[in-house]
């Protein structure tokens, strides 16, 4: 049975999970559908869609990325490790379900790596003047990926107008075995260098 957590709630993973090792993450999120009056409304003028990004920024027991090839994303979709991969980018949160998924193989994490941490960034925001104001129903969830049952799910309730990055959680390492936290922070970075930049 899938445990929803809240804000700043943490979760063990492996422990009590016999042999997990293979997880699905999955972050989801839907645009506001904007009215539109005067002659947009008349002659289907709209602003630009919403291009959400997901990416792992995978970092080291010092808090800092240890290298360039640790930040999965649309443009580096596979670790070197095979730890982590990343199903590509979807370009408007149109749908049902997972808008962006990636793949995590706990074993193949190096032994360097202490933390995965699960953001979320508005493409472009600052010539679009996009915001997280204008998403709503934004989750992230993880699934066993041997028995395809939801683990668990973290739905981001909080305000986040003005915001145009999201760290949604992260996969840590904990006495020998794997936790998540649901952190839910936003952020005004305006790019995944931005974002990164954090840990360095």
């Amino acid at each position: 049975m899938s445990i929803n957590l809240t804000k700043g709630q943490k979760i063990d993973l492996t422990k009590g999970n016999a042999g997990i090792d293979q997880l699905l993450v999955g972050l989801g999120w839907d645009p506001v559908q904007a009215k539109r009056t005067g002659f947009g409304a008349l002659f289907g003028g709209s602003t630009p869609q919403i291009d959400c990004d997901a990416s792992v920024i995978m970092i080291g027991e010092n808090g800092k990325i240890q290298s360039k090839a640790d930040v999965i994303y649309f443009g580096n979709l596979s670790h070197t490790s095979q730890s982590v991969r990343h199903m590509g980018d979807n370009l408007t949160g149109a749908g049902v379900g997972d808008d962006e998924q990636i793949f995590i193989k706990l074993s193949n994490i190096p032994s360097y790596v202490n933390k995965l941490i699960f953001v979320v960034n508005i493409y472009d925001c600052k010539n679009r003047k996009q915001d997280f104001g204008m998403i709503q129903n934004a989750f992230i969830r993880i699934e066993d990926m041997n028995t395809r049952k939801e683990l668990l799910k973290f739905n981001l309730t909080d305000n986040y107008s003005g915001f145009t990055a999201l760290l949604t959680g992260e996969v840590y390492r904990y006495n020998g075995e794997w936790k998540f936290a649901a952190l839910g922070e936003g952020t005004v970075d305006v790019s995944l260098e931005a974002l990164t930049r954090r840990y360095m």
